[in-house]
């Protein structure tokens, strides 16, 4: 498991897996799934089936980061 650096973080999707999250969050992924069943994961989740997915969004938030605005962003 590679520890994700800040430049990685810019280049998340905009929602990810549940072992991606996991990463991020230096969790393994079987925890992560566990506190996904138990309702206790440390952000929101979307819930597709069976699956899970993560906004990113709402990753970063947790970790105090915020996306950085690309170029085609208004700036109003």
């Amino acid at each position: 498991m590679h520890a994700f650096k800040r430049s990685d973080l810019d280049h998340l999707p905009t929602v990810v897996d549940i072992p991606t999250a996991a990463r991020v969050l230096g969790l393994s992924s079987s925890y992560a799934y566990v506190l996904a069943k138990e309702g206790r994961f440390p952000c929101r989740l979307i819930r597709a089936g069976a699956a899970y997915r993560v906004p990113t969004a709402a990753l970063l938030a947790v970790l105090g980061e915020e996306r950085p605005r690309s170029v085609t962003d208004s700036t109003a």
